[in-house]
């Protein structure tokens, strides 16, 4: 416990942001945030959410060192617990299960990662919004509709129209 540090972030504050090399992993407590990149156009891509009991990062950063492709920023007042990659790789070494369970976390994640792209080349549009409703129910009460669609790959009105399709058959 003495190597995480808790951090307060108020709505909209950065954890990360593009361009600087991310040095901490993040386990949300409390709140609601999210991991997006802005394409040429100043469009933003939402490729992660995460709430409480999730851990969140700009991963390739903390791995490699290099200076961060994502934005990570707090969609609510989140509360979170950060662990800075020297005090990680360090516990790895000093305790293998911690590196069991986060290798684990990483397999998964990679699993999610590969399914959400599976899922988007062979999925219809209204397949990946009820998926996602399934997946994470908690989520749409909490995130705005165009981050939501964002993250699915369309626009928030294209979402309008399936939501709007879907309660007329229901």
């Amino acid at each position: 416990m003495s190597i995480l540090k808790p951090r307060v972030l108020r709505r909209k504050q950065f954890l990360v942001q593009m361009g600087e090399v991310c040095r901490f992993e993040s386990f949300v407590t409390n709140g609601c945030l999210r991991a997006f990149a802005i394409d040429p156009k100043g469009q933003e891509h939402n490729v992660l959410f995460a709430l409480e009991d999730w851990w969140i990062s700009d991963f390739q950063s903390l791995l490699t060192e290099q200076p961060a492709t994502l934005y990570v920023e707090a969609l609510e007042e989140t509360q979170v617990l950060q662990i800075e990659k020297k005090d990680l790789d360090n516990l790895f070494i000093q305790i293998p299960a911690f590196e069991r369970f986060f290798r684990i976390k990483l397999q998964n994640a990679f699993i999610a990662f590969q399914n959400r792209i599976f899922s988007t080349i062979s999925q219809t549009a209204e397949e990946r919004y009820l998926a996602f409703c399934q997946r994470y129910p908690h989520i749409e009460q909490r995130v705005p509709q165009y981050m939501i669609a964002s993250y699915l790959g369309f626009t928030p009105e294209f979402l309008s129209k399936i939501r709007r399709e879907l309660a007329t058959r229901h």
